[in-house]
Order: structure tokens, then C-alpha cells, then sequence
């Protein structure tokens, strides 16, 4: 089990060298790339945007037409080369509509970096390549640093230790096949923010789930009362309980149990049983963070959400003593649903008056193995906007371009809800399955964690990227300072220890190739180094 203390809110050091020239394109006449190319496809980057809706209501867009081409793909290159060290992620929105496809090849989109100074660009490639969802707009992440990369060459080294990258290729549904595809490209830009350097990064609340037993009394309240006498909204099936049977922490871990059974309460008999928990804690602005597994099953519909502490939603934690406004105006923030019927799935949105509650403001993204592996599911809410990431990576921004009390009741306090519903269809052979929760944590805006520059200067971390042996040296400053190494995805490798000497040395052989961070803290203050393993 991996548990994080306050560190994980840090703002991560990465020297700014080499490349910082602005690369983006909006198709709206704003970009500074001016060489798009197509490749074996049709292509036109002034494209009447034809599904203005969801997360991208632009005019123009760049159409992307495959009609068969073999190795269809589109291209610019830019003057000098990227500094992936330092600016690792690549970002644009996509659409591809179904009606557009041929044959049976997977959704996704590619991202190829090459050295287009080379007879044959491709043959000393990288490549990320990413799944998409069809008929809906999706922000789309790229990054070099810690997503699984592919190159073309074995013998390339990881591809931000090199400095020969001055092409970008995109490349719809992949290639070697003859099918057809059109997609609609927007918004493409080159070093985009994935959610590290935060301002909110003084952690506020947060339940870990140590220990055994029911959930914390003091920072949880069960709601199962039935809110309009009968059932749960949404035509949802099941009685929320406070049994154990429902929810329990074990080891370490928030289980929050849907089953399959007759239960009968407040004078109504439903077929299955779940939980549903608010917390205790509203807060105005900041950052959530939860590691979670789903379950599986048709009909299971599992989300960590928040409501306004105005709501009047009866059973509610706050109701009793702060309920004043009905939903959707004291506003919905979903931070991450999940739908048995689509299992890797998980989709973010908003519900405001403005669209009268209905799902309007929205954005997903598929993800890996979401029953089997934990995710760090998180959101960023700010003054203006709100972000929605899955292991660093954001996928969904929510920033109105009027924000009133339409479009915008999220200037006032939210609490977090968890729970598993059951809905619609339900697989026959299911008996129960589990939401598991690692941790959930609010931070809001502190003071910086970050020591001068000029300390963080002299702190040496080589050779980087690292194969075997990983050497530090610190200042005499920092001689006793509390160390842990972080995983990219927040999973912490090795428990804190003490750093006595100004040099020390770790075996870094055993650990897979990506993107790490070394936190030092010595005093309250806290530095960090980002690592990458070949």
C-alpha cells in the first residue's frame, strides 16, 4: 500500500533549457505553426468545425482525411529542436465520428517525434500512442516523460535524453492498413501544463483509511435515507446502508461494497445494497486527489463527486444546517464516473443551471484496466476553470467563457460524496463488487514548498537519465534531510529515510524505465529533482 504525506502537493524542478519557442495552433489563425503537411491524406487546417459542442466550440478545426492511404498521417516541423528534459507533453483535442470509419482497426491516435533532417525521418522515431473514445471531442495528452513510449530503432535512447527532434507526426487509427477515417483536430499546443506545479499544495483534509473497521465517524456521514420517500433520483436501484456490509476499511483500503441482495428499509424492498458518503469537510477552490480501483459489472455506476454544501438534498450531511438551494443551482462536480456497461471508460462533468442540469458540460477518456489497477483520479478547481486529470494526464477543462450563477455556482463551498449506484441493466451473474479507495486529499493554495533556485542549483542527481547506480550529492544544508522517491503515477518506491552525507548513492537498476522525483525535506522546507530511467 502507498501512502503520501504532504509532499505529493510539491511543484516539481525541472530546468528550463534548450528549446522555448511557443508551438501551437488553434486553427483560428493564432498558431505559430505554418507548415502543417498531409502525408497519403486529405488535410485542411481551416476547416469549418462541424460539432461544436462539448469542450470545443471553436469555429475552424483541421480536418484530418484518411481515404486509404497507407501510411496517412499529417506533419510540421519547427526551427531548432524540442527539450523534452524539460517540456515533455504534447496536447490537442480530437474527434473522430464513427460514421467516418472502415474495417476493425483500433481508436487512437499517435503522436511520432523525428529528426526531419534525416533522409528517413521515421527510422529514429519515438512514438505515443493514446486510445480515443468516437463521436465526442477529448483533450488528449502526450508525454514523453512517463507515458509508455515506443522506438522505431531499439538502440534509440529514451527520448527525452535526445536533442534531434524537430517533427511532429499525428496519425489517426495507425498505419499499415487501408481503412478510412476522418478526424477533426483543434488546439494543438507543445509543453502543456499535466497538473504538476500546482498552487495548491498545502494539503487540508484527507483520509488515508488506515486501520480496520468502519469508515471515520468523523469525517464521514452515511446518507441512506431515500430522498423522495420511495428511491434514489436516476431510477437508481438500490438502498444506501451504514451496514459493514457496504462499506469498511481494511488494510489500508475504502471498500465501498454494491451487492445483490433483498433489503428492506424505510417501508420499501430493493434488490440491491450499496454505500454513499459525505464528507464532513467543504472547502471553496483547490485540488482533490483519490486513488482508487472501480468495480466491475454491468449496472454499476461508481462516482467520486461534489455537491454545493447549499444543497437541500434531504438526508444530506449539510441539508439540516446549510440547505438553501436545489439542485443543479448550488452546482454538481463530477470528478470521475464510471459505467459497468463501458468498462475502461471514466468521464468528468459539470451540472449547472445553464444546462439545466443535464449532462452538457462533459469530457472522458479511456483509461487502462480501471477494476485492476489503482488511478489517481483528481481535479483542479480554481476562481476560473476546473481541470480533470487521471495520473497526472488532464483530459477535461471546464472554463465557461461567461461564468455566473448559470454557468458558474462554484464560487462557494463543495463536499465530497462517494458511493457505487446500480442502474439500468444488471449483469446476470452479478453478486457484488467493490469501489476501493487508497486515499482521497484536498489541498488548497500555501506558501511555496520550493526553496531558492539557487539551492536547488546545487543539488546533483547523475548520471540522468540513470540505468544502474543513481549518485546525489546535496549541499551541507541539506545534511539531514528526510528523502523519498516518487513514481510518476504518486506511488512512493522508497520509504522515507535520512540523508546524512552530502553524497549518497542508490541502486536504480531494478526500477522500469519513466519518470521519477526525488523530495528532500529538512525543516519545513522541501526540494525537488526529477529522474529518468532508461
Amino acid at each position: 500500500m502507498h501512502k503520501l504525506n504532504l509532499l505529493l502537493g510539491l511543484l516539481f524542478f525541472v530546468p528550463l533549457l534548450g528549446f522555448s519557442q511557443t508551438v501551437e495552433d488553434d486553427f483560428e489563425g493564432n498558431g505559430t505553426i505554418t507548415n502543417w503537411t498531409g502525408d497519403d491524406c486529405g488535410m485542411d487546417n481551416a476547416f469549418a468545425n462541424p460539432f461544436q459542442q462539448g469542450i470545443n466550440p471553436s469555429s475552424t478545426v483541421l480536418q484530418y482525411q484518411d481515404g486509404g492511404g497507407q501510411y496517412a498521417n499529417i506533419r510540421f516541423d519547427i526551427n531548432g529542436t524540442f527539450d523534452l528534459a524539460a517540456k515533455p507533453s504534447f496536447a490537442l483535442k480530437i474527434y473522430v465520428p464513427s460514421s467516418s470509419i472502415t474495417g476493425n482497426q483500433p481508436n487512437q491516435v499517435s503522436l511520432k517525434l523525428q529528426d526531419g533532417d534525416l533522409a528517413e525521418p521515421w527510422s529514429t522515431q519515438s512514438e505515443v500512442i493514446k486510445p480515443i473514445v468516437l463521436d465526442q471531442w477529448q483533450e488528449v495528452i502526450f508525454n514523453f516523460a512517463s507515458d509508455p513510449h515506443q522506438n522505431l530503432n531499439e538502440g534509440s535512447p529514451h527520448p527525452v535524453t535526445r536533442s534531434d527532434f524537430n517533427r511532429v507526426v499525428l496519425q489517426v487509427n495507425g498505419e499499415n492498413n487501408n481503412d478510412l477515417v476522418t478526424a477533426y483536430i483543434d488546439d494543438f499546443i507543445y509543453g502543456v501544463d499535466t497538473g504538476e506545479g500546482s498552487i495548491y499544495n498545502q494539503l487540508v483534509w484527507a483520509d488515508e483509511f488506515d486501520g480496520n473497521g468502519p469508515v471515520d465517524p468523523t469525517k464521514w456521514h452515511h446518507q441512506t435515507q431515500l430522498p423522495n420517500g420511495f428511491s434514489w433520483y436516476n431510477n437508481e436501484l438500490q438502498h444506501y446502508t451504514n451496514r459493514l456490509d457496504n462499506s469498511y476499511v481494511e488494510d489500508g483500503f475504502l471498500h465501498i461494497v454494491a451487492k445483490r441482495e433483498n433489503f428492506t428499509d424505510q417501508g420499501h424492498t430493493k434488490a440491491y445494497t450499496s454505500a454513499r458518503l459525505n464528507s464532513k469537510f467543504a472547502f471553496t477552490y483547490g485540488r482533490v486527489e483519490a486513488r482508487a480501483k472501480l468495480p466491475f459489472g454491468l449496472g454499476t455506476w461508481p462516482a467520486i463527486w461534489m455537491l454545493g454544501k447549499n444543497v437541500t438534498e434531504p438526508g444530506g450531511y449539510w441539508a439540516n444546517t446549510h440547505g438553501t438551494t436545489g439542485w443543479p443551482a448550488c452546482g454538481e462536480i463530477d470528478i470521475m464516473e464510471h459505467w459497468g456497461y463501458n468498462q475502461n471508460f471514466v468521464q468528468s462533468a459539470l451540472h449547472t443551471p445553464s444546462s439545466s442540469g443535464a449532462t452538457q458540460n462533459y469530457g472522458g477518456t479511456l483509461a487502462e484496466d480501471v477494476s485492476n489497477t489503482f488511478h489517481v483520479y483528481a481535479l483542479e478547481w480554481t476562481p476560473e476553470e476546473m481541470r480533470f486529470s487521471i495520473d497526472g494526464a488532464v483530459y477535461y477543462t471546464y472554463a465557461p467563457s461567461s461564468l455566473n450563477s448559470a454557468t458558474w455556482p462554484f464560487d462557494a463551498d463543495q463536499y465530497l460524496l462517494l458511493n457505487v449506484a446500480i442502474q439500468g441493466e444488471v449483469a446476470a451473474g452479478f453478486t457484488q463488487s467493490p469501489m476501493v479507495l487508497d486515499y482521497i486529499r484536498v489541498y488548497q493554495e500555501g506558501t511555496s514548498t520550493t526553496s531558492s533556485t539557487e539551492e536547488l542549483e546545487q543539488i546533483e542527481v547523475f548520471p540522468n537519465p540513470v540505468e544502474g547506480p543513481l549518485n546525489i550529492t546535496i549541499p551541507a544544508t541539506l545534511v539531514g534531510a528526510q528523502v523519498k522517491v516518487y513514481a510518476a503515477n504518486g506511488q512512493v518506491l522508497l520509504q522515507q529515510f535520512r540523508q546524512d552525507t552530502t553524497s549518497l548513492t542508490l541502486d536504480w537498476s531494478a526500477y522500469p524505465a519513466g519518470a521519477y522525483v526525488l523530495v528532500f525535506e529538512l525543516g519545513g522546507e522541501q526540494v525537488t529533482r526529477k529522474v529518468m530511467k532508461m
